[in-house]
């Protein structure tokens, strides 16, 4: 396996303190320990601890543990004073969005600190008011002797805080214009970009950088390029978080798929020597090919050595060699039968051979985070493996009523109510139902929680698109399971914790149908996170029945598609699509109507989901092109989980076995 060092002298290329972990879990872990020996420390001392927190999806793990420690450790904060980042404004305390409303639920409503020693920017003042109000707070971080250490997660521009591109070293707390990036970023907590503020309170740069320790996370991979740029690249005002490179005492700590960009990661034969296992010698030659923009069995001695990889060439050269074992590598990921060859197939068909290939037809599940996410990311290839004979379940976890716009809802309620009018079915119901929609929609504010009649109508919604979209593409609607994990049905983006519900509803699934094959959604950048959620919870359950004769037998397969793409040389199978494959797909993904045209959380990307996934899978087959392989019109790409094999829930071709700090 490939160590990802933590040795800072190891890679030069780095400007900030940066350790890299398997998951967010781990780093949140290590961050809470941190803060808490800091908090025990300061009580010894009789003195007070000073704390910059952050909001986000970043630090609510930490905040997790933090909890944790003060439930079963005794960890106590009434000698904590804290003074959080931003805000936006203008914001009540008590609105969905809040970060009052954030902080509590996710940390102070449940610890022991003194609420008088928390500070929050006020989102309710008036622009009059502000100035003053922003000294206020300076001065009062100042009266408290400064921020211990300061929490940061790090945005798609590079903002910490609110601190947008153009935010000079020396910046203050101030009253902010935000970036539209930022907006757009922001736009799945307040349903739609239209109804996120212009404006926010943030501290500024330099108060930031006035803190004695300063702590930024970062997690998965759509923040990977904005790390790099933090942590190798230049020091500008575009990326606020380079300012770090100034600060004394900064550290940086991600997740495998964060650090995914950095030097060390992408390409660490530029920091130094490597092992050469076969994983690295395939990274480093389509890295290679993709750099020169040549195929792979045209590559020469001489780009070896041009592009840092003089130790490769000189250890297992000659170049040839190399090129032929690479490219004979990515072309047994290429197969037409992704559920498994059946008896009587050539022998020498390409493509990886499934781990029960003698078993056929086999049981497939595929688990489907949100109702349209199975056609999005792999639709190709659950026609594919309908057509083949496959007996093809798939599994939705969660109903997605939060992403059916209200309109939808009411066109939909219109149409029962005619349906029932027709037939004269209940029309006394139907009428009271009419109403409370009428009555509750038309007064409905951004962001307020649906009644829990309008999210069963919109899971409804959701879930007829579901049937209509599995049956163009071969699967009967017995075979759909709408699982309605709980986590899920709070009514608004902010999501519970996963819990053993969602776990025991995942393992009776697997236990019912027993599948041989399992395909999962291994994408983990949508806005709010459910599909980290719902991968976890997958994980987890797998875990629990490993033991069981079905579960030895399966395989884990990873999907991406909706948010972003495996990287060539991540790819482990890859299902080619031929014109009317991809329009069979485009077709069943058009099912989903609430989710035509214009979604209610589309995310950083604003083209249609149909559009995304069709231009990755277009690339994805350019790439193998490119690389001298054949010419498809497009490829689907998988990546083949073995978390049980190695006790974590890690992804096989990431092959991190990160470096663990001392006393760990």
């Amino acid at each position: 396996m490939t160590t990802i060092s933590n040795d800072p002298s190891w890679c030069t290329h780095e400007l900030i303190p940066t350790r890299v972990f398997e998951d967010s879990a781990q780093v949140s872990h290590e961050v809470a320990s941190q803060i808490a020996e800091l908090v025990k420390a300061r009580a010894v001392e009789g003195k007070m601890c000073v704390l910059g927190l952050a909001t986000g999806s970043s630090p609510t793990e930490v905040y997790d543990e933090l909890i944790r420690m003060h439930n079963q450790e005794g960890l106590s904060f009434k000698n904590v004073i804290t003074f959080n980042l931003d805000e936006y404004f203008p914001m009540r305390p008590n609105e969905l969005q809040s970060y009052v409303r954030f902080m509590k639920e996710h940390l102070f409503d449940h610890i022991d600190i003194d609420p008088k020693n928390v500070h929050i920017p006020d989102g309710t003042l008036s622009i009059e008011e502000m100035p003053r109000y922003c000294q206020a707070y300076e001065k009062a971080i100042e009266d408290a002797g400064g921020i211990d250490i300061q929490l940061l997660g790090i945005g798609r521009t590079g903002h910490v805080g609110f601190n947008e591109p153009g935010s000079g070293k020396d910046s203050l707390t101030r009253l902010i214009w935000l970036d539209q990036l930022t907006r757009q970023d922001a736009a799945s907590d307040f349903y739609g970009v239209d109804h996120v503020p212009f404006k926010a309170i943030t501290m500024g740069v330099g108060t930031i950088l006035n803190a004695k320790r300063v702590v930024m996370m970062a997690f998965g991979e759509g923040k990977a390029p904005i790390i790099r740029e933090a942590v190798e690249g230049e020091i500008t005002e575009h990326v606020a978080a380079s300012f770090l490179q100034e600060h004394e005492n900064a550290h940086i700590y991600l997740d495998a798929a964060a650090a995914a960009k950095l030097t060390r990661v992408q390409t660490p034969w530029k920091c130094g020597s490597v092992d050469w296992t076969s994983k690295q010698i395939r990274n480093a030659v389509i890295w290679l090919a993709c750099k020169t923009e040549k195929a792979i069995l045209k590559l020469t001695e001489e780009d070896y050595n041009e592009n840092h990889l003089q130790d490769l060439i000189a250890e297992h050269g000659p170049s040839y060699d190399i090129n032929l074992t690479v490219f004979r590598s990515m072309q047994a990921t290429v197969t037409g039968w992704p559920g498994g060859r059946p008896e009587g197939s050539p022998p020498q068909a390409p493509g990886p051979r499934s781990a029960d290939d003698d078993v056929f037809p086999k049981r497939v599940l595929i688990f489907s985070p949100h109702p349209d996410d199975d056609v999005i990311s792999m639709g190709g290839t659950l026609i594919r493996l309908a057509d083949q004979g496959h007996e093809v379940h798939v599994a939705y976890q969660v109903s997605g009523s939060i992403a059916v716009f209200d309109e939808d809802a009411i066109r939909f309620a219109d149409f029962a109510s005619d349906f029932n009018h027709l037939f004269d079915i209940d029309i006394k119901q139907t009428e009271q139902i009419e109403e409370h929609l009428e009555t509750f929609l038309k007064h409905k504010q951004p962001g307020q929680v649906d009644s829990e009649i309008v999210q069963k109508i919109k899971a409804v919604i959701r879930r007829g698109e579901a049937r209509a979209a599995v049956r163009s593409c071969g699967v009967p609607s017995e075979r759909l399971h709408f699982m309605d994990m709980p986590f899920y049905e709070t009514g608004t983006v902010r999501k519970k914790p996963i819990g053993e519900d969602d776990i025991q509803i995942t393992i009776d699934l697997l236990e019912e149908v027993k599948p041989h094959q399992i395909y999962a959604a291994g994408d983990l950048s949508d806005p709010h996170g459910t599909h980290r959620v719902c991968l976890s919870a997958i994980f987890e359950a797998m875990r629990r029945v490993k033991a069981s004769d079905w579960a030895r037998q399966c395989e884990l397969w990873l999907y991406r598609g909706a948010w972003q793409e495996w990287e060539p040389q991540q790819i482990e199978m890859a299902v080619p699509l031929s014109p009317g494959e991809l329009d069979r797909k485009r077709h069943a993904i058009f099912k989903h109507e609430s989710q035509k045209d214009s979604a209610l959380f589309p995310g950083f990307d604003s083209r249609e989901f149909w559009q995304r996934a069709e231009q990755r899978n277009r690339d994805t087959a350019k790439i193998y092109d490119q690389l001298g392989l054949a010419e498809y019109e497009a490829i689907e790409a998988f990546v083949l989980w073995d978390g049980l094999a190695q006790g974590t829930a890690a992804v096989r071709p990431q092959e991190t076995s990160v470096a663990q700090p001392a006393g760990r």
